[in-house]
């Protein structure tokens, strides 16, 4: 069997989808599976063992471009069944047109005369975390095509590879922009492209870098992309000790990469912040006065940090935090 998955749109939900993608890879372990993504969602699944194809592709300014020309790339490579993440009518309408046999996705607004399985969006949609959300779709597919179900009690894994050869080439760049590899090395994720109301306060950044290279020894580094590098500056500018600023110096792949091999993340509500906690490494995600349940990182690696008067963390309990991290307190053997 022929499969194609159309993949998320964003950062965060794309890893948060790595489970759903590995339970598909479980249920049909000879399939040929297809991701069909964002150009850029090369840099997440590179290196992943759950699919065998990645076919990427850059959104226009024309919706119905995209899909003409998606359809008539795809038309021809037999696929069998298509599983629709995002919910978006253009996914559904382009594997319409790829005449896909089976097509399954979410049943939201009219875009379920395009699917020949709409599956019904679940009642606890707002309520249990969209990892969830997406494996649910993979269990109705396992459902109505295999006629079993064990994809709702299978335990969810989001962990993503990143290979020895992109981590050499992480270390390499990061040695090259001037860390010390004996040091331990810590991120900040300070921006957040879709929200300003998620970022931490620059000052407090600039604080907490101060304290994690005087007290502690740490090097810090700003890591995101080009449309983060005003709020980069200003945390810089707030600063006594200057972090090594790689804000929109890597793309995707080459971001995850270093995250994978750096000691600790401190990061706003932002792709990243998922991102990096699914490569293994320790994550502190610092939210505002909301903490949506269903989309924190879905992560033991992951730590959220809020506080319970409706104000920002302080730098005080994120500098504990981090300092828990950096130096654990070891346990007591008798």
């Amino acid at each position: 069997m022929k499969i194609l998955v159309r993949g998320t749109n964003w950062i965060g939900d794309a890893v948060m989808s790595v489970a759903a993608l590995r339970e598909l890879r479980r249920i049909f372990p000879e399939a040929t599976i297809t991701l069909h993504t964002r150009t850029w969602a090369e840099g997440l699944f590179g290196d992943a063992d759950f699919i065998d194809e990645l076919v990427t592709f850059d959104k226009s300014r024309s919706k119905i471009k995209d899909v003409y020309d998606n359809s008539q790339f795809l038309r021809d490579d037999g696929y069998e069944l298509a599983v629709l993440l995002p919910n978006s009518f253009e996914s559904a309408l382009t594997t319409f047109l790829t005449r896909i046999p089976r097509r399954f996705g979410y049943n939201k607004d009219v875009r379920g005369l395009l699917l020949t399985d709409p599956i019904a969006v679940p009642e606890w949609k707002n309520r249990r975390h969209e990892t969830f959300y997406y494996l649910n779709l993979i269990a109705e597919i396992e459902r109505r095509m295999l006629g079993r179900e064990t994809v709702s009690q299978a335990m969810p894994d989001v962990t993503l590879s990143v290979s020895d050869e992109r981590k050499t080439a992480a270390r390499a760049f990061m040695k090259d922009a001037g860390i010390v590899p004996e040091k331990k090395t810590v991120a900040f994720g300070v921006g957040s492209k879709n929200s300003l109301a998620k970022r931490w306060p620059a000052e407090r950044y600039a604080e907490l870098n101060d304290r994690l290279q005087t007290e502690l020894g740490c090097s810090v580094i700003l890591i995101g992309s080009t449309e983060e590098a005003d709020v980069a500056a200003e945390v810089i500018r707030s600063c006594k000790v200057a972090p090594i600023d790689m804000t929109g110096k890597t793309d995707l792949g080459e971001a995850v990469a270093i995250l994978s091999v750096v000691d600790l993340l401190v990061s706003n509500d932002m792709g990243l912040a998922h991102a990096a906690p699914a490569t293994g490494t320790p994550t502190l995600v610092i939210f505002g006065p909301t903490n949506p349940p269903t989309t924190r990182p879905f992560s033991p690696n992951a730590e959220v940090l809020q506080s319970t008067d409706e104000l920002w963390s302080s730098v005080d309990e994120v500098f504990d935090a981090a300092q828990r991290v950096l130096r654990p307190v070891p346990e007591y053997v008798e």
